[in-house]
């Protein structure tokens, strides 16, 4: 009976320690900074619009934030939902602030420029569009001018005073466009706005293509041959019409029939 009860013992405890739940607690978990409430773009982080949640330790979040007072100051760049994690990518730079300064990720410049109304693609330019930029203009010592493509898939982030597009889907009547761009690309546009005419050229946004069209010059649409600088066109002579010699023997005949009936004397001369 004694060996019957132990037996039933330890099964009994075996089962219940076969049987007992996970412990959730023993679940490593860190703590993210996210927004205590949607955010929308602009919008400045600070101690009252966020908070911090709770998310799988073996899940880590590049570019996320454990203290609240790494974010407070920084400008959102994108709508957030609430209890969404914060990233870097999401934020202005530090320091930045609100408006088109914020958007300006490191690196990057914003150029500003003024296009013709009807050239400019005008009516149809909004934050987010992609464009290229061209320019017409005379190069020095050469009287054939030409238009080049300056850039080429470049990003609007403002249209006018514009920095987000209209919720409702208006596009507004602005022909000029803050451009992102590097550096190197923020020399090019400036300095072919000295130059000449400035020409926007509207884009797929999916379209990330480049191309290799050399500059197009006036002569070229005229169907002219391309002029090499220093050198004249060869204008082509047009030769003079010849007579036929069905034409000669009439005029000849006339001649001859004038000179054996001459007119009367006191008459008009021929």
């Amino acid at each position: 009976m004694l060996a019957l009860v132990i037996s039933g013992l330890s099964t009994w405890a075996l089962s219940r320690k076969l049987t007992k739940p996970v412990d959730t607690a023993a679940v490593v978990k860190v703590r993210y900074v996210a927004p205590s409430r949607a955010l929308e773009a602009d919008e400045i982080l600070s101690q009252q619009n966020t908070e911090l949640v709770d998310w799988p330790g073996d899940a880590a979040l590049a570019g996320g934030f454990k203290n609240i007072a790494d974010v407070v100051g920084r400008v959102v760049l994108f709508p957030l939902a609430k209890g969404q994690p914060v990233l870097d990518r999401d934020l202005s730079a530090p320091g930045a602030g609100a408006g088109l300064a914020g958007k300006i990720p490191n690196g990057m410049r914003a150029v500003a420029l003024r296009s013709d109304e009807i050239v400019g693609v005008a009516g149809f330019l909004a934050p987010g569009s992609h464009l290229d930029v061209l320019v017409t203009y005379s190069p020095d010592h050469v009287a054939d001018p030409l238009t080049a493509t300056v850039l080429e898939n470049a990003l609007v982030i403002a249209a006018g005073h514009q920095i987000e597009p209209d919720a409702s889907g208006k596009i507004p009547d602005a022909t000029v466009v803050t451009l992102l761009l590097t550096p190197e690309q923020a020399q090019r546009a400036v300095l072919a706005s000295t130059q000449g005419a400035i020409h926007f050229v509207l884009r797929n946004g999916g379209d990330a293509s480049t191309s290799a069209e050399m500059p197009v010059k006036l002569s070229q649409l005229a169907g002219h041959p391309t002029i090499v600088q220093g050198t004249a066109p060869v204008r082509a002579v047009k030769p003079a019409p010849v007579a036929k010699p069905r034409e000669i023997e009439t005029i000849l005949a006339g001649v001859a029939e004038v000179r054996s009936n001459p007119r009367p004397s006191g008459g008009a001369g021929l």
